[in-house]
């Protein structure tokens, strides 16, 4: 089911959105070679050090476009989120033309200038980096918020940080696994 702006947009839009719509997942290339990668920018966010994050964050998208066989983004990490009345930026992908695409992440939040949490940061990296898919992956003419956006937004994180395996629990004398459904990211504003 299409989000409320969908109604909003012309026609040709529309089919951008459903063509989006449709791709529900990307798969990389040996994903459990990048644990390393990912375990690098967990630690250099934790040390709240600007340069040392956007150094593991830059290494761990060029990997990721590498996988998908396409150049990376030029990454660049600031410091404290700008705000509005409508809420926090997290993150802004920006492509133009005549210039190398660019992903801009914040890593402390605004109100307080905490380092935000891994997942988050990681998520919106990945957020940000959907939309480059978008374009150059997909060769959408257009990058929109969909399921399929954030779908695939899920997929790539979770080949990142894979979900703990669920011990198991016995019932009447059968084995029963207990699993956990796939929840789509939440709905925040996080720009791009």
């Amino acid at each position: 089911m299409p989000f409320a702006y969908y109604d909003n947009l012309t026609p040709a839009q529309q089919r951008v959105y459903r063509m989006s719509d449709s791709v529900s997942a990307l798969r990389l290339r040996e994903p459990r070679t990048l644990e390393p990668l990912v375990a690098s920018l967990r630690e250099a966010l934790a040390t709240g050090r600007q340069p040392e994050t956007e150094h593991a964050t830059a290494r761990l998208s060029d990997a990721l476009c590498e996988r998908l066989d396409l150049f990376a983004p030029r990454v660049e990490v600031l410091e404290v989120r700008p705000s509005s009345t409508t809420g926090e930026l997290h993150g802004m992908y920006t492509l133009e033309r005549g210039h190398r695409p660019r992903i801009q992440l914040w890593m402390r939040t605004a109100r307080h200038a905490r380092v935000v949490a891994f997942r988050t940061y990681l998520r919106t990296l990945l957020h940000e980096l959907c939309h480059h898919l978008d374009f150059l992956l997909l060769e959408l003419p257009a990058s929109f918020h969909t399921e399929g956006f954030f779908q695939r937004e899920s997929s790539l994180f979770h080949q990142l940080v894979p979900r703990p395996a669920r011990p198991r629990r016995s019932g009447a004398g059968k084995g029963v696994t207990a699993d956990t459904p796939d929840i789509s990211p939440g709905r925040r504003r996080r720009g791009g």
